[in-house]
């Protein structure tokens, strides 16, 4: 091989190696393509967005839909969204939706939009096209204890202007709910709940649940009402039986304290019987002790004891005779014995 071939060569491949560079670092197709799309942009702007970490293609194909859509906007600021962490190609689509739609929607708001969390493109849509939020099923009872079971449609549109700190869809679910829990609970009765569901709506727009929210509420429907039990009913119930429960442990206490009364006056009898009993033990040593003072002769005693056989004798006499039917029972069984005995 000839060194001049060598040499030219050397020569190719330095310049594979030199256009690679030019195509890595230099995107000469994507300024082509930016400048038949009328976006101006030169070659070495491309090349410092690389040396700066961001994607030329996402800038340039922003720049490219908000041009074609008539949007004035800057390659600083699209560069400067994408270093802070947003989405460039969201914001823009948000844009040109908004500015066919006719709302009033800036490149600051959208990227504070964006940068706040929220998906501002599916916001931007929210608010052309409202959408309907199904709460979960919402229990209340009326005055006169008839539990209500409702089901609303809630029909919403995205307020841009509360986008940035404004309340998501929980919370208005939340105040909807609590709405039809008031409407329901100040009824009277049921049956006017069930006869013109739609007053519960009126009265729940009333309020103004969607203040401070980043929803706008056009309407609230009742998809469905069902009844539940009777909730007033199960409450006496419940009442009543938690009285018969107390009133039975009030009797239950006062027929303990009775038991307690009887045991102790029980015990008190046994107490007084014990002491006669210990009392009339001591009559004897009494009476030995006073034959001894002599302040007791033989003869007072004789005269004691008579007057207490006395006292024996009328105390029988006194007692009632027995029964006719026990004879009769006593004088069969003397003749049975006696003819046994024959």
């Amino acid at each position: 091989m000839t060194p001049t071939l060598i040499f030219w060569g050397v020569v190719v491949i330095i310049a594979l190696i030199i256009l690679a560079v030019i195509f890595r670092y230099f995107p000469v197709m994507l300024w082509v393509s930016a400048q038949a799309s009328g976006v101006n942009i030169s070659l070495f702007q491309l090349f410092m967005m690389r040396i700066r970490n961001v994607p030329p293609q996402v800038i340039v194909r922003a720049m490219v839909e908000a041009h074609k859509a008539g949007i004035g906007l800057t390659r600083d600021e699209l560069e400067a969204h994408f270093l802070a962490g947003g989405h460039v190609e969201q914001v823009v689509h948000a844009l040109v939706s908004a500015n066919k739609a006719g709302i009033n929607l800036s490149f600051s708001d959208a990227a504070a939009i964006d940068l706040a969390g929220r998906d501002v493109f599916e916001a931007v849509q929210m608010s052309v096209n409202p959408k309907v939020i199904d709460t979960p099923p919402v229990t209340a009872v009326a005055k006169n204890g008839i539990q209500l079971i409702a089901k609303a449609r809630v029909t919403v549109r995205a307020n841009i202007s509360q986008l940035v700190g404004g309340a998501g869809e929980e919370t208005v679910l939340a105040r909807v709910g609590e709405g039809i829990v008031s409407s329901i609970g100040s009824a009277e009765a049921h049956s006017s709940v069930l006869e013109n569901p739609d007053s519960i709506s009126k009265l729940v727009l009333k309020k103004g649940l969607d203040s401070g929210t980043a929803f706008e509420i056009l309407s609230i429907d009742i998809a469905d009402i069902d009844v539940g039990r009777n909730i007033g009913a199960v409450l006496q119930m419940d009442q009543a039986e938690a009285d018969k429960n107390i009133a039975q442990a009030h009797a239950e206490e006062r027929r303990a304290m009775a038991v307690a009364t009887e045991q102790e006056m029980k015990a008190k009898a046994q107490e007084a019987r014990a002491r006669v009993i210990e009392a009339e033990a001591e009559v004897p040593l009494a009476m030995a002790e006073a034959f001894r003072n002599g302040n007791l002769g033989v003869m007072d005693y004789y005269q004691m004891r008579n007057i207490q056989a006395d006292t024996s004798m009328r105390e029988n006499i006194a007692k009632p005779l027995t029964k006719p039917s026990e004879d009769v029972t006593k004088k069969n069984s003397q003749n049975d014995n006696s003819k046994k005995t024959l």
